[in-house]
């Protein structure tokens, strides 16, 4: 009788699910402001603040860099990716490019599977938004994650897996940016009538007035983001 070697994977499986985890922690605070634009990613710290090895941080790190939410120094280890207003308004172009061509391509293409998982989705996103308002600190979490799935749902019948995911990386990166402008409410903005527009417009075919609103919508955080900092610039010089 021939021997069978069993290979156990429980271990591989663990330390996956560590990684993962790892992986996630990191990604959500950079993403939420946390772990600061610039800010030293010490392997040792990391570590020792997530109860982890060495190996599974440098795995996770490796991973964001691929995000390009990370930066490497060589041997001198990882960083936060920096942020800069010129970043934003470059990512917010090339994400504008993105999100409104995969959304003509939506409305051209979507059915009523596509109609309904959007209108699910704007539900949702407006129940959201009147929490924000009465709790603007305990809803944002929840307002992001229906904010992504509205934008999603909106060129979720897009054909092209590239601008999927382009836009994947594109918005994941924008969120850095969004949440740092939401949190200061830097100009007067009602985003749920931008929504609104952007609903309607895509629901009614109209994909000109759709990708219309839709870019400007995206455009309107640089503006914000610009008006935050110059502000900023203002208390600095005065101080």
């Amino acid at each position: 009788m021939t021997d069978i070697a069993v290979v156990d994977r429980s271990g591989d499986t663990k330390g996956r699910t560590l990684i993962e985890a790892a992986y996630a922690t990191l990604r959500n605070e950079i993403i939420d402001g946390t772990l600061e634009p610039g800010a030293k990613l010490r392997t040792e710290e990391l570590r020792a603040r997530y109860d982890v090895s060495g190996s599974t941080i440098r795995e996770a790190l490796t991973r964001l860099l691929g995000e390009a939410l990370v930066t490497s120094e060589g041997q001198r280890g990882f960083r936060v990716a920096p942020a800069s207003l010129d970043d934003f308004r470059d990512l917010t172009e090339v994400r504008k490019l993105i999100e409104t061509e995969a959304l003509r391509q939506a409305i051209a293409v979507g059915g009523e599977p596509w109609e309904s998982e959007i209108v699910a989705a704007f539900y949702r996103l407006s129940k959201t938004e009147e929490r924000l308002r009465e709790d603007p600190a305990g809803a944002s979490a929840e307002f992001e994650q229906r904010n992504r799935d509205f934008h999603r749902a909106l060129i979720a019948a897009c054909p092209s897996p590239w601008l999927h995911r382009l836009h994947a990386l594109l918005y994941q990166q924008s969120e850095r940016y969004r949440r740092l402008v939401a949190s200061k409410r830097a100009i007067p903005r009602d985003v749920h009538a931008e929504h609104q527009g952007i609903f309607d417009a895509t629901l009614a075919r109209d994909s000109d007035l759709a990708v219309r609103l839709a870019g400007e919508h995206i455009e309107r955080s640089v503006l914000a983001l610009a008006t935050l900092l110059a502000a900023r610039d203002r208390e600095a010089a005065a101080g």
